[in-house]
């Protein structure tokens, strides 16, 4: 394998020590603002104000739209690697993504848009989410099938003249629970009857479409996402057929497409998450006083945050060589190391939090310092985007089969 570079470009680097400034003086110190808003909202979905002047801001400051690695007529474009660098500072705050118009689903679902859409949809659709004026919310996940294996679905996507008429039950979809989402994008079989990998589709079913029901949000370890994970049933629901993305029988390819270099801005923002909690731990460990001596003196709480800063950093170059890999020979060439980083990255940051958490104490376990909810977060991710054990049957499939052919 070639030499691989993991420097930032000078361009992005600059991006990066701008957000850099952004994030320490106004995104969080901002954060307490919001959690006071959204309690005076008293709706759980609700949009605070403060988010609205943090985007104004970012957008006069160019950090809006930096994930998107498809140069459009409304963005440049950025590499894998050069994103992967600022992922991790939008991980230091729940906010900061959403205030860069860099949250998911909506960036996955933009970049299949930009791949697959046509100009029609594009104009439609991609154009005000990359405004930042509506949400998305991207619809696979069943709660009657093993969704992990996305061959499994069973919602049917039916022609009939000019429509598809769509019929199934989906779950745990995120962003749907957002009064600003639009648009969903639904995964469904269109032909049973064809090769297992050429059976679904996808098509563009505004949120608003008759026979579209938000059945309920999903708490995530008791906790209210505000964009919420939904169950959501579609009945009779009617599409025109140009609301079809890629083709008929593309659904398959097309959530891979999409799910790469998602799973590369989930590992990078779980770094910062990862590192935010080793901030917090050390600063408590210096703060508190046990039998005469502070929780830093502990050889310990010693070996939790030396362990933390070398997980932390062997994980930060393994995603970053991954996005390299992606952007240096694509997102097939690198599926390996993108399963890799999936189970890899979660588990390190969970390990951090932990220990995070058990320094705290009392605290640790309630809502004052975020741990918990950054746990519950974090840990959702072991099984969002593929649970781990899929991840783990492709690294070891690839490496059998490597050591076979050696042999």
């Amino acid at each position: 394998m070639s030499a691989f570079n993991l420097a930032i470009s000078p361009e992005a680097d600059q991006l990066r020590k701008k957000l850099t400034q952004f994030m320490d003086d106004r995104i969080l110190p901002a954060e307490a603002v919001y959690r006071q808003q959204m309690a005076n909202l008293g709706e759980p979905h609700g949009h605070p104000q403060i988010l609205l002047d943090l985007k104004r801001e970012a957008r006069e400051l160019g950090l809006w739209n930096l994930f998107l690695p498809h140069k459009t007529r409304w963005t440049e474009g950025m590499t894998n690697l050069d994103y992967a660098y600022i992922a991790e500072i939008l991980g230091r705050s729940p906010i900061a993504s959403e205030v860069c118009n860099c949250s998911a689903p909506d960036t996955g679902n933009m970049e299949i848009l930009t791949m697959f859409g046509t100009p029609e949809q594009q104009e439609q659709w991609l154009a005000p989410l990359l405004e930042g004026e509506i949400r998305s919310a991207f619809a696979m996940t069943e709660p009657a099938v093993a969704s992990s294996d996305a061959s499994n679905v069973e919602c049917s996507i039916v022609e009939d003249g000019d429509d598809y008429v769509i019929n199934g039950r989906k779950w745990w979809i995120s962003g749907s629970a957002d009064p600003r989402c639009k648009i969903l994008i639904v995964m469904g079989k269109t032909d049973p009857r064809a090769a297992r990998h050429q059976q679904q589709s996808m098509v563009l079913v505004p949120v608003d479409t008759p026979g579209v029901t938000i059945v309920r949000n999903l708490r995530v370890y008791g906790y209210v996402d505000r964009e919420g994970h939904c169950e959501i049933t579609f009945e009779d629901v009617r599409v025109p057929k140009a609301n079809i993305l890629g083709g008929p029988g593309q659904g398959f390819a097309i959530a891979q497409a999409r799910l790469g270099p998602g799973r590369i801005h989930h590992c990078m923002r779980t770094i910062g998450v990862a590192e935010r909690a080793l901030e917090m731990m050390c600063r408590r460990a210096e703060e508190r006083v046990t039998f005469g001596e502070t929780l830093a003196s502990r050889s310990s709480v010693q070996d939790w945050i030396a362990d933390a800063r070398i997980r932390i950093d062997q994980a930060r170059l393994y995603t970053l060589f991954t996005a390299s890999l992606m952007d240096k020979e694509g997102n097939r060439a690198a599926a390996v190391q993108i399963a890799g980083i999936k189970v890899g990255i979660p588990e390190m940051a969970l390990e951090i939090l932990d220990n995070a958490v058990q320094l705290h104490g009392g605290g640790g376990v309630g809502d004052d310092f975020g741990l918990a909810e950054m746990w519950a977060h974090t840990r959702i991710l072991s099984i969002a985007d593929g649970p781990d054990a899929v991840h783990r049957r492709t690294i070891a499939r690839h490496e059998l089969k490597r050591h076979r052919k050696e042999h």
